[in-house]
């Protein structure tokens, strides 16, 4: 089995400020909790930007460069933006960091879905911000588009960039999209495949699950692809561990989960790395460092990117 690849999701979209004070919003803090994060272990780092002020989700390329220089400058990381931004963004919007800043890596959603954060909404009571729990609530009536004509028009213009994809698959029928790009000759192999557990509105968290989405995966992609894995809240730490002795790569990071343990929020995105770090070694596996997790995902290097 090759090396594990850690990746660490800093800040995402989903989460609120109100609910955990160790939450990165402002740009330095972006940029500090991500070299944390790579000092413990992560080989590459998924990036959202959030407003300073009130840390609303942003999608302006301009609130991206703060952090990106500062990360560049100061680790090998390799970069993966975000192209799903905020469920509530169309995605011309959603791609612009990636077009204008020109990672290794871009995050792609493959399907339109149902995206549930209304049950949140029974977890926290007291919110600082007016817009968190009125996103949480709008969620009741919130389908996540990711249309076909979408997904071709960010491959469309992020593949003359050079970037790789982080293609994030919520279900099955995710997979079959994915699976139709590349065979139009959209996207080309190695492919780096996130299945994602525990999301409402996608599939859950259940060891089976894991497993039908690998042996799907299996079936469709063959030796084409490496396998990685996320699970929101409670079963992140689990659904890795089941992967990693699986032979597959790695995602944490406070966009999937606030917590390190049952009524403990993580103090940082370096602790859940460390955590998840020990599983894998654990298992008798070793974790990949930046350079050769681009050697593992065939990436075009940092000296390509945009910032």
């Amino acid at each position: 089995m090759s090396k594990v690849i850690i990746s660490c999701a800093i800040t995402g979209s989903i989460h609120t400020p109100s609910m955990s004070p160790h939450l990165p919003v402002t740009p330095a803090e972006i940029a500090r909790s991500a070299l944390e994060a790579a000092d413990a272990g992560a080989a590459i780092v998924h990036l959202h930007a959030r407003n300073p002020q009130d840390g609303r989700p942003d999608q302006s390329p301009e609130a991206f460069e703060p952090f990106l220089k500062v990360i560049k400058q100061s680790s090998d990381v390799i970069v993966n933006l975000t192209t799903g931004g905020s469920p509530y963004m169309p995605v011309e919007e959603r791609v612009r960091p990636a077009a204008v800043w020109k990672p290794e890596v871009a995050s792609l959603n493959m399907g339109s879905m149902n995206f549930g954060l209304f049950p949140m909404l029974k977890r926290y009571s007291e919110f600082r911000y007016e817009w968190e729990p009125a996103m949480l609530e709008a969620s009741h009536d919130l389908v996540f588009r990711n249309s076909f004509k979408d997904i071709r028009y960010a491959l469309e213009t992020l593949n003359d960039t050079g970037a790789r994809y982080e293609f994030e698959c919520y279900d099955t029928s995710h997979l079959h999209n994915l699976h139709y790009f590349w065979r139009e000759g959209l996207v080309k192999a190695p492919l780096f495949i996130q299945t994602c557990f525990g999301l409402l509105g996608g599939i859950g968290a259940h060891p089976e699950e894991v497993l039908h989405m690998k042996r799907t995966a299996d079936r469709l992609f063959g030796a084409d692809y490496h396998w990685s894995v996320l699970a929101a809240g409670q079963a992140q730490m689990r659904v890795a561990a089941q992967a990693a002795a699986m032979g597959g790569h790695v995602r944490v990071g406070l966009e999937d989960n606030l917590w390190i343990g049952a009524g403990r929020l993580a103090t940082s995105n370096a602790e859940q790395v460390s955590k998840v770090r020990s599983i894998i070694e654990g298992l008798g596996r070793e974790i990949a460092s930046p350079q050769e997790a681009r050697a593992i995902l065939d990436l075009k290097g940092a000296d390509r990117v945009g910032f």
